[in-house]
């Protein structure tokens, strides 16, 4: 079973960057929609983006034109840059792995904006 590690949160000034990795520990070419989502604290968790094997992505309405997530199939990686950091955007990130049936998700990293 693939595992999902992310990494790149931290804390970051409104209207900073960061860029999360979710790497995975086998292929993810199979896998028919990679995600990212996000928990706020009290909030329930949210889809924050998505993009399908073939390349076709979504987003959430308030992170639209300021994230871009993105798939690297030979490097077994999917990346979320994100832009215009808001301290709304607080939240713990979780990367998702999913197919027609089942997800398997990582263990979340932290991202903190200061206003």
């Amino acid at each position: 079973q693939v595992q999902l590690v992310e990494s790149g949160g931290g804390l970051v000034q409104a209207g900073g960057s960061l860029r999360l990795s979710c790497a995975a520990s086998g292929s993810i070419f199979s896998f028919h929609v990679m995600g990212w989502h996000r928990q706020a604290p009290g909030k329930q968790r949210e889809m924050v983006a998505g993009i399908t094997s073939g390349g076709g992505t979504n987003y959430a309405d308030s992170v639209k034109g300021r994230f871009t997530i993105s798939r690297d199939n030979a490097g077994n990686t999917v990346y979320l840059q994100m832009n215009s950091l808001k301290p709304e955007d607080t939240a713990v990130y979780y990367c998702a792995a999913s197919t027609r049936t089942t997800s398997t998700w990582g263990p979340g990293t932290q991202v903190t904006v200061s206003s």
